[in-house]
């Protein structure tokens, strides 16, 4: 196998893959973060922007289902990986596992604060279902467009304060935590996806994943706008004031659509993969904005309620 670097071409590297091509030197590993006591005080807790706040909210609306499919479509292929790329899909279950559960929190505070989520819930897992039925491969497929979209968006967030530098404190840290692992993970269901299509040929594999991306490019777009809508016309903000501020939002402003464009763009090039891109000192830079932390280590199960709570001295983390 040749010796790949991070920004080497892969176009020939499904014939070659032997186990991934994450950075051997990038551990990925469940930080087990708890952000459950932090209560969301504000109801516009993006430095009172409605229109910023209905973002993240209807982006979390999403995780605690997605990430368990997620979870559920990669464990179906891990025992038919190699050993390094299988370690890799456990880590990336239990992190994910913790990203559900954390959300799930925060949309549970999010209707305290008497927001209607089912109507955004209901069309989530309408599109899951939907996607849960298609053949394995499809399911595969749809998780590596989704976990590139996700990865993304991750980076425009820590690579622009500007994103959340006016929200709430503890809000914040949850989201670039989040926002970190999806970056540490970022390869992992794209190589499961080389790996399962290994026997394929070039234009097979880009086609199926060029048309996938576009279809659920498409409905991830729409469907969040319309979340976002949603949520403003539960706090009055509805018609030509409610457009308005979404576009320039999404566009204009602080406009992560738009700054997600080239990044998206570079999923349809041949021979593309993830860590094309090394944005790996994001992780600390992220890390360092939510505070030193001691890395919990989960035990051998996918079941993050089973993570062990120990707080291990030699894990102890310390973040410049």
């Amino acid at each position: 196998m040749k010796n790949l670097t991070v920004n080497q071409s892969r176009t020939d590297l499904p014939n070659e893959i032997s186990g991934s091509a994450t950075p051997l030197d990038l551990l990925i590993q469940s930080r087990n973060r708890h952000f459950s006591g932090a209560e969301i005080e504000n109801r516009h807790w993006v430095g009172g922007d409605p229109i910023g706040t209905a973002f993240y909210n209807a982006l979390s609306v999403t995780f605690p289902r997605g990430e368990r499919f997620f979870m559920d479509v990669l464990r179906g292929f891990r025992n038919r990986t190699p050993e390094k790329l299988r370690r890799e899909i456990t880590a990336f279950i239990h992190q994910e596992a913790v990203h559900s559960r954390e959300h799930a929190c925060f949309n549970q505070q999010l209707t305290d604060s008497d927001y209607d989520l089912s109507k955004l819930e209901q069309t989530m897992n309408s599109v899951m279902d939907r996607i849960a039925d298609m053949p394995e491969i499809d399911q595969l497929a749809a998780t590596t467009c989704l976990e590139h979209i996700t990865a993304i968006i991750a980076k425009e967030l820590i690579a622009n304060p500007a994103h959340l530098d006016h929200a709430d404190d503890e809000q914040r840290k949850m989201w670039l935590w989040h926002a970190s692992e999806e970056i540490e993970h970022k390869g992992v269901a794209y190589d499961t996806w080389l790996h399962a299509t290994r026997d394929w040929s070039r234009w097979q594999r880009w086609k199926k994943k060029t048309l996938f991306m576009l279809k659920i490019s498409k409905g991830f777009t729409k469907n969040r706008i319309k979340g976002m809508l949603e949520l403003l016309r539960q706090d009055g903000i509805t018609g030509l004031r409610a457009w308005t501020g979404v576009l320039h939002y999404a566009l204009i402003g602080p406009a992560p659509f738009r700054r997600t464009l080239l990044p998206w763009l570079q999923f349809f090039k041949p021979g593309f993969h993830p860590w094309d891109i090394d944005d790996r000192y994001l992780i600390q830079l992220a890390e360092s904005e939510y505070e030193a932390a001691i890395l919990d280590q989960p035990e051998e199960n996918d079941n993050v309620t089973v993570f062990d709570e120990r707080r291990k001295s030699d894990r102890l983390r310390k973040v410049a």
